[in-house]
């Protein structure tokens, strides 16, 4: 145990569930074990943890890694055949609306060349750190504690990795601390390549998601994402078809750039559940311009991301249960 004079500070029922208390500089790591708690009862843990210390002299920022001793976590891959269909702006979303619905939930960003979580949750320029030589992931405003490469790497600076590189990179991504979170969502690059092939031998998902945009090309590289999942033996938990309908802000009159209803014909044609679509709307894109997910709010988009996110456990419950 570490004899850092900050434990002092805190009463002894909250000190005993102390595992680390470490400070550098202005900022402190504090490791709980959260064993035995309701989700409530860790979440009072955690906030009394954080105002006890930030009260501390020469102390600016606290972040808490909850540990428990509890079953594997449910991995679950967001995945898309090509790149632009929406993969990442749905998994940060299906991660805030299950948050919202009263799960624990981490997000892995696996897009090691395109990482672009950190714009959407609103935590660009955070820096995780390391305990145990784990990483504790980077929190967000949301309730979703994220880990990306973007995270990792200084803005705008290229990856030229090769496979393997990659591929370990996603193993320290996925092996983090992620306290008592119920569900993982891996945000995966497009296509097929060395981090989806790594994913599967490695931290095989309980299940995959797939993201299409209506058109017949995207549609056709989505049926090569499921074809990998299903050879890996990785239950496809449904599909969601993306930047489905445009409503013009002017006169109301909507129209569909990129076809209708592809995307919920091609899961009725391969016997797949059909999750839900999501309108292409300008909101959506401000949304994720600025770090503010729409499924953190109300209206038409929260509704229908939370839509999805409710199929999606139903349908994570008939592939396991």
């Amino acid at each position: 145990m570490d004899d850092n004079p900050l434990r002092q500070q805190l009463p002894a029922s909250i000190e005993a569930r102390v595992k680390s208390l470490k400070q550098t500089g202005g900022r402190v790591i504090a490791v709980l074990d959260a064993t035995g708690l309701t989700p409530d009862a860790r979440d009072g843990l955690e906030a009394a943890v954080k105002d006890l210390l930030t009260t501390q002299p020469g102390v600016e920022e606290v972040r808490v890694a909850m540990m428990a001793d509890r079953p594997s976590r449910t991995i679950i891959a967001v995945g898309s055949g090509k790149g632009g269909v929406g993969k990442s702006t749905l998994t940060a979303n299906l991660a805030v609306a299950l948050t919202r619905l009263g799960h624990k939930v981490g997000l892995v960003d696996a897009d090691i060349y395109g990482p672009s979580q950190p714009t959407i949750l609103g935590n660009v320029g955070e820096r995780p750190v390391a305990h145990d030589e784990k990483l504790v992931p980077v929190s967000s405003r949301w309730g979703v504690p994220v880990l990306s490469m973007g995270h990792l790497v200084e803005a705008g600076k290229a990856l030229a990795w090769r496979g393997p590189m990659a591929g370990n990179a996603l193993g320290q991504l996925i092996d983090a601390h992620w306290g008592d979170a119920e569900f993982i969502l891996v945000d995966l690059p497009p296509g097929t390549g060395d981090v989806q092939l790594s994913m599967l031998q490695k931290h095989k998902p309980a299940g995959a998601v797939i993201v299409s945009t209506p058109q017949d090309l995207a549609l056709i590289d989505a049926r090569r994402a499921m074809q990998l999942f299903e050879t890996g033996g990785v239950p496809i938990l449904g599909l969601v078809e993306n930047m489905a309908g445009y409503a013009c802000p002017h006169c109301g009159e909507v129209s569909d750039p990129f076809g209708q209803g592809g995307v919920e014909s091609a899961a009725q044609a391969l016997s797949l559940p059909f999750l839900g679509r999501i309108p292409l709307t300008i909101a959506i894109r401000e949304a994720g311009d600025a770090g503010t997910p729409p499924a953190a709010g109300e209206g038409p988009e929260a509704d229908a991301f939370r839509a999805i996110a409710e199929r999606m456990l139903a349908s994570l419950k008939g592939a396991h249960g």
